[in-house]
């Protein structure tokens, strides 16, 4: 457990996967966590989570995608003179900038790009940042809010008026309308800040979950199951499903408030980066040549001279207080401003009837497939798994029952993993 994950375990719990799927041959995603480094870096800048699936022919796709997520995590982090929005539309705009040029100069990654979602924890609530169709979502009890808006064809004929029922069938999907690296300009939406609750979870995903999972099983899975186990169980129903395309998550549980309660811990970076708002160097310069001049001129013996200096020193510095005023204003009022119109899409996920109705059919898929190979597969916990279910299901525990139902699939994939990855495929 690395030092930043270390030091807020007993408040916040997250796991990602990134996972290629069952008919692509490598993994064009990417993704990066990086949690704030003390409680003083927690209050200016929080907790970063980023999401990104790249395309391109080749390798332009894997390429696209990791330049995001490192430029934006550490464009994120660098700009301290600006507000935690106002830095994250600046890394995303950064990426762009990056991707685009890198593109630009080799014919081979001509054209590539990548989808970009970032998810930032601040004391303020949730700040995301997107470009694309990889998804943000907020779990709140049994209510699950998907916190971006799909950067798609279909998604924008539906907000330019056209209702669902009247789309032709033949418009796909997966056709989205923006995207990082093609353009030299790119519109990023910011979202938030969304209020922040113990209990909260956030889901980052690339389509290749969304697409093949729906909400409100998400929704039930993010509820009944810890972050390491939903993220994986997450990935098991998506490749269950086909898995057509990589498939990456990340989940972040807010367990509690984000306070280091070790202070030793924090002791080295007590201090954070600096609140107040920037100075002008011209004005630092002035003052420094004022009061130097100041101090030559009493030191040959011309007393009038040396007031005109300090003068000058004064005003200089009274301009300093009034930039840093202003600067410190304005960062304030950028920070209580809401950005966006999220939530987008809302549903109930409470364990129910049909929802556990869809979790039977899987598992008996799976014992299907499995029961007429000749696999060396333990069946006694997947069997336990199903009968302490029906015994749930039987009692009307329907939490209980779910989560029983998605530790089978647990079961039973982990044993599929290990037979596959022993023949070697």
């Amino acid at each position: 457990m690395d030092a930043p994950t270390s030091i807020w375990r007993q408040c916040l719990d997250y796991a990602a996967q990134s996972n290629v799927g069952l008919r692509r041959p490598n993994n064009q995603d990417a993704f990066t966590v990086s949690l704030a480094g003390s409680q003083a870096d927690f209050e200016q800048r929080g907790h970063f989570f980023i999401v990104a699936d790249g395309m391109g022919a080749h390798a332009a796709g894997e390429l696209a995608s990791k330049m995001a997520t490192d430029a934006v995590s550490l464009v994120y982090r660098k700009r301290l003179d600006q507000s935690p929005p106002e830095a994250l539309l600046s890394a995303m705009l950064d990426a762009n900038y990056q991707i685009h040029n890198r593109g630009q100069a080799s014919p081979e990654f001509r054209g590539m790009g990548t989808t970009a979602t970032a998810l930032v924890l601040l004391p303020t609530g949730a700040m995301v940042a997107h470009v694309g169709d990889s998804r943000a979502y907020r779990l709140r009890g049994t209510r699950i809010e998907q916190l971006t808006f799909d950067h798609s064809l279909v998604w924008e004929i539906r907000a330019a008026g056209q209702t669902p029922d009247l789309l032709p069938g033949y418009i796909p999907k997966n056709i989205i309308t923006r995207s990082l690296g093609p353009n030299r300009a790119v519109q990023v939406d910011l979202e938030g800040p969304h209020p922040l609750q113990a209990g909260d979870t956030f889901l980052l995903c690339s389509d290749g979950l969304s697409g093949q999972v729906t909400d409100d099983e998400i929704g039930l899975v993010l509820g009944c199951l810890p972050p390491a186990e939903a993220a994986q169980v997450l990935v098991d129903l998506a490749n269950l499903r086909g898995g057509p395309d990589n498939i990456t998550v990340i989940v972040v549980r807010m367990v509690g408030p984000q306070i280091i309660q070790d202070a030793a811990l924090d002791a080295t970076n007590n201090a954070g980066p600096s609140t107040v708002g920037p100075v002008h160097p011209l004005v630092w310069t002035v003052m420094g040549v004022a009061a130097l001049a100041t101090v030559g001129l009493l030191a040959l013996g011309y007393p009038l001279s040396a007031l005109l200096g300090v003068f000058v020193t004064a005003v200089a510095a009274i301009l300093a207080m009034m930039q840093r005023r202003k600067a410190a204003d304005r960062r304030s009022q950028i920070e209580q401003r809401h950005f966006g119109r999220g939530p987008y899409v809302a549903c109930d996920c409470a364990p129910n009837a049909e929802l556990l109705a869809r979790l039977t059919d899987i598992v008996q898929e799976l014992r299907d497939a499995t029961a007429g190979e000749n696999w060396p597969i333990d069946w006694s916990g997947f069997d336990g798994c199903l009968a302490r279910a029906a015994s749930a299901a039987q009692a009307e525990n329907l939490g209980d029952a779910a989560r029983e139902y998605l530790h089978a699939i647990m079961v039973m994939m982990c044993q599929l993993r290990q037979i596959r990855d022993a023949n070697g495929r």
